[in-house]
């Protein structure tokens, strides 16, 4: 049998990373970043182009050794978001806004590698605070050496004391904690030793092919300073970490204020003084105070990318195919329609002009005659975005199962019919929307009319993301169908987990034995290959059930426009999960000269 290093690091560019017991590297040596997708598509199907001819940004003379020596430092950058976060405590809320707002003033063992000279293909996960990671030669014990120089915020009570496994010992709780729903997500970690203030010790119950990157995702670990558990803080008001910015400030449904961590462990990061967050709902009026000057980046949607760049020519828009999913997914009472006949969810997949709302939520045309290349890709179970272990839905390899995703409304009618409803049935279709932006709210719209063309009468119900969506419907506490995003993870394997695994998050109480059954051998599968043909067996297995009804918000490129004055942003243009603060704009500098 193969050394499980020779499986864990096959493929992998950079093994010397973990195993050589180097510190971390520099940041001229690209060893910070965003957190990517995980696309390793060497063709580049779909990548999206750059508006504007990217400038030299805040790296105008740059040096093999710090392409940001010439950047401009200081001044507050002011962004925009289009919801409060439901909680500021990171183990709080599953929320991307809690997540967002974690990636500003707190850590992670490890994040994702992105930053100059990254490559989407090649991203990996990089120690944070971690600066080395080992592993036993059977992959069922992993040893994580603390760097050093790791100073929480000095802010009281806390007071920039150093960071010890104490911190990671009273996080790791609040990540496993019962009421913390992401904490089946590291259910295959055994248990956790700290034989000293700098190490700390996995034992997992069996090997994982993804334990780093579980370790790096947003969604789950961040540390938080031991004093939270009764020592003065409360995380649910204060932020005291040891990531790159200093929590300034939060007004409900006015702004989130960060300034910078003159102490952070990545010496010269960030660039900027301070971060302010402008939250503001209704897109159009984001999209009006970027166009003034009032706000430095905003999201846009495709419909608007050739006029704001004729309005701003010198701006620069960015776009990039994330791995983000959304789907239908329906309540597991047994005498709902969808529960009674699968026929039911197979015809609602095929009652979904797929390319029709592609071309609605990306303005497909008129982008590629504007000669800008965009994808046109079908979201599986796995992401269009997400290369590694996407299957293309209408690729050779989907065999006979990819009919259901052929947009064919006669048939969707004819599986009603022979599950017992030819004259359809009426139900309730709930979705969050201001929140997600235009094009999540202009595709959720059109689904509706999709549904009613073969008779299911939709009872639209428009939640509050916050107080409804959120802790209710997506915890799959409703009656009726759903539609949303899944969460953006780094990672493939944690979509079919989420989906269909015993676990809070498992949105439509799915218990399919086959399907719980792949999901636990992909996960434990060390070899690259074989993981991803496993992954690939999920998403046909998966096609001829449709427990989750994959749509298209999401599918398309996503697209964010930086004011003229915002440099550095091209190290940063492929955001696609929550480590923004951490990962993104930590690169980011004004210069209005």
């Amino acid at each position: 049998m193969a050394e499980y290093w020779d499986l864990y690091w096959n493929g992998r560019p950079n093994r010397r990373r973990f195993l050589g017991g180097a510190a971390v590297a520099g940041v001229g040596a690209a060893s910070l970043g965003l957190v990517g997708c995980g696309d390793d598509d060497s063709s580049k199907k779909g990548d999206a182009s750059i508006l504007a001819t990217p400038t030299a940004g805040a790296n105008a003379s740059p040096t093999p050794s710090d392409p940001f020596a010439a950047a401009k430092r200081g001044g507050t950058l002011k962004y925009d978001q289009a919801n409060d976060p439901p909680s500021l405590d990171p183990y709080a809320s599953t929320s991307f806004l809690t997540k967002a707002f974690a990636s500003f003033p707190y850590s992670r063992l490890f994040k994702l590698s992105t930053g100059p000279g990254f490559t989407l293909e090649k991203i990996q996960p990089v120690p944070d605070v971690a600066s080395k990671a080992e592993a036993s030669p059977d992959g069922l014990t992993w040893t994580i050496t603390l760097r050093d120089g790791v100073k929480f915020h000095n802010v009281a009570p806390v007071n920039g004391r150093p960071l010890t496994t104490d911190d990671i010992k009273y996080s790791w709780g609040r990540m496993t904690d019962p009421k913390n729903t992401n904490a089946v997500q590291v259910k295959f970690v055994d248990s956790i030793e700290y034989p000293d203030a700098k190490t700390v010790k996995f034992k997992l119950k069996t090997p994982n092919a993804a334990f780093l990157e579980v370790l790096a995702d947003a969604n789950l670990f961040w540390i938080l300073p031991k004093e939270a558990d009764g020592g003065g803080v409360d995380p649910a008001k204060q932020a005291i970490g040891t990531g790159p910015w200093l929590f300034n400030g939060y007004q409900p449904s006015v702004s989130v204020k960060y300034k910078k961590n003159p102490d952070w462990h990545y010496k010269g990061f960030p660039l900027v003084d301070a971060v302010e967050y402008a939250i503001i709902t209704e897109y159009a009026n984001r999209k009006a105070q970027y166009l003034a000057g009032n706000t430095d980046s905003t999201g846009l949607t495709a419909e608007d990318l050739i006029d704001i760049k004729g309005q701003l020519p010198k701006a620069t828009i960015s776009g990039a195919l994330q791995p983000l999913l959304s789907f239908f997914y329906f309540d597991s009472d047994p005498a709902s329609p969808w529960q009674k006949d699968p026929r039911v969810r197979l015809a609602i997949s095929m009652a979904l002009d797929r390319d029709g709302l592609t071309e609605l939520g990306y303005n497909i045309k008129k982008l590629k005659a504007g000669g800008i290349d965009v994808s046109i890709l079908w979201n599986n179970l796995i992401p269009a975005g997400m290369k590694s272990f996407w299957l293309d839905p209408q690729g050779k390899d989907m065999g006979p199962n990819g009919q259901y995703f052929k947009f064919n409304p006669t048939e969707a009618k004819k599986l009603l019919a022979a599950a017992g409803f030819a004259d359809g049935f009426s139900t309730v279709l709930q979705y969050p929307a201001t929140v997600y932006g235009a094009t999540f709210d202009s595709i959720a719209q059109a689904n509706i009319q999709m549904l009613d063309a073969i008779g299911i009468k939709a009872k639209v119900e428009v939640q509050n993301y916050t107080s409804q969506y959120i802790p209710q419907t997506f915890a799959g506490n409703f009656k009726g169908i759903a539609f949303g995003y899944e969460t953006p993870f780094p990672e493939g394997g944690s979509y079919p987990q989420r989906f269909f695994l015993d676990n809070p998050n498992n949105h439509g109480r799915v218990a399919d034995a086959k399907l719980a059954d792949l999901t636990t051998k992909q996960q434990q599968e060390l070899d690259p290959e074989k993981r991803k043909q496993l992954m690939w067996d999920i998403q046909r297995d998966h096609a001829g059930k449709m427990y989750y009804v994959p749509n298209q918000a999401g599918a398309g490129n996503g697209w964010t426009g930086y004011r003229e004055w915002v440099k550095g942003n091209e190290h940063t243009t492929r955001a696609s999960t929550y480590a923004v603060g951490t990962e993104a704009i930590i690169y980011h500098s004004i210069d209005k000269a």
